[in-house]
């Protein structure tokens, strides 16, 4: 089994940067996809950006040129900078990771999430 521990939520005015990373951990042999999800108050979860193992990036129109993803093979850490943060920002974030376990074995996990707040 594994599990992926978010950090780095928060509350800051528009225009404001955060960082967020997510880090998996457990019985762990590789891992395949890693991406960002939010849901804000009666909306969809929705995917805002996603990095493969081997470095191929999309994000969601709304973010593009504002949010960065980038990971790190070594931790199995992904970490997403935000900046230039708008009030429609606002919403819980969720990590998302595609990991093999071994013997066949792959499995989809989310993380906990960790609330992003836009607001003067």
């Amino acid at each position: 089994q594994a599990q992926l521990v978010e950090s780095g939520g928060g509350l800051v005015q528009p225009g404001g940067s955060l960082r967020l990373s997510c880090a998996a951990s457990g019985s762990i042999f590789s891992i395949n996809a890693m991406g960002w999800y939010r849901q804000a108050p009666g909306r969809q979860r929705e995917l805002v950006t996603s990095i493969t193992s081997g470095g191929g990036i999309n994000y969601a129109d709304s973010v593009k040129g504002r949010f960065t993803i980038s990971r790190d093979n070594a931790k199995n850490t992904v970490y997403l900078q935000m900046n230039n943060l708008k009030p429609e920002d606002t919403a819980v974030y969720y990590c998302n990771a595609d990991i093999y376990l071994g013997r066949g074995v792959t499995t989809d996990y989310w993380g906990q999430g960790t609330q992003v707040t836009v607001s003067s």
